[in-house]
């Protein structure tokens, strides 16, 4: 539930679910090593007034944002919350392979169906996940309550899904990114609907004081790190299950070109990939 990419992975036609899942958790860990200085950034960002104790990750995936807050706060207790068993059980190796497994809690909760007892905590986190709810408003007033007094609520979503190609490629369909983006676009805007949202005013119909907005810009050469090349074919290959049927035959063709690892045109043998996306962060407080 973390993430822009787990849907169209979630959605992806031609996975099963069980590769579905892993194929999730492989973004979500590309995701969390590739931009790990833009998630440092925004958790250094957040405008709290007391380093907090007690924090709540709500749709937590594999814990990117779980092992960012743990870092910037080194005396918080994080609880973990996710639909996926998976994704928490893979949070749970990794806590315990840094040494921080007595500091966090996992809970497998659906929020859409479930309220979980997640205590009162001084700082929510809720990274690419508020837009996967059915009823995020309902969502955000239980946050409101949940929270101390004068607790924050940090809302972290990507716009869309990163770039990763230049406008000029591949050779023989050039901007076929773009096209795939309009696409996908498309899709979610009927099946995910809160995606893009501006929550803002809707924190503040939810009862919270919007005490700041930050964008940040991620613009990262890919000759710098191998795991960009994986980052963008996990990526495509998520987007691939919910743009086939609108994509035209020869676009389809070159996209299926870019993820054949064994082909000559594979998207891990090119040497111009870039991360080009923009992260943006809503700090809300609890009076």
């Amino acid at each position: 539930m973390t993430h822009a990419h787990q849907h169209a992975a979630r959605h992806g036609a031609h996975h099963d679910h069980q590769h579905g899942s892993a194929a999730q958790a492989e973004i979500l860990d590309l995701d969390a090593q590739v931009l790990a200085e833009h998630i440092a950034a925004v958790t250094a960002w957040l405008p709290v007034r007391t380093a907090p104790h007690q924090i709540v990750d709500l749709g937590c995936g594999t814990g990117a944002g779980t092992f960012a807050l743990l870092t910037r706060f080194p005396e918080a207790h994080v609880t973990a919350v996710d639909s996926s068993a998976e994704h928490l059980r893979s949070l749970r190796e990794k806590a315990r392979a840094q040494g921080m497994e007595g500091r966090v809690r996992t809970v497998q909760a659906d929020l859409d169906a479930e309220r979980p007892d997640l205590g009162t905590p001084d700082l929510v986190w809720a990274s690419a996940s508020m837009h996967h709810m059915a009823d995020p408003d309902r969502t955000m007033r239980e946050v409101h309550d949940t929270l101390v007094p004068g607790g924050l609520f940090a809302v972290v979503e990507l716009a869309g899904f990163p770039r990763f190609l230049p406008e000029d490629a591949p050779h023989d369909r050039p901007g076929l990114e773009e096209r795939c983006h309009a696409a996908s676009d498309r899709f979610h805007a009927e099946h995910v609907p809160h995606r893009g949202a501006d929550w803002g005013p809707r924190l503040t119909a939810a009862g919270f004081t919007v005490e700041g907005e930050r964008t940040l810009t991620v613009d990262i050469e890919g000759s710098r790190d191998e795991a960009i090349g994986r980052y963008a074919l996990a990526s495509l290959q998520g987007i691939r299950g919910s743009v086939a049927d609108a994509l035209s035959a020869e676009d389809l063709a070159a996209l299926d070109r870019l993820l054949d690892t064994d082909g000559p045109h594979s998207i891990l043998a090119r040497d111009d990939l870039v991360v080009r996306t923009e992260r943006t962060v809503w700090a809300a407080r609890r009076d």
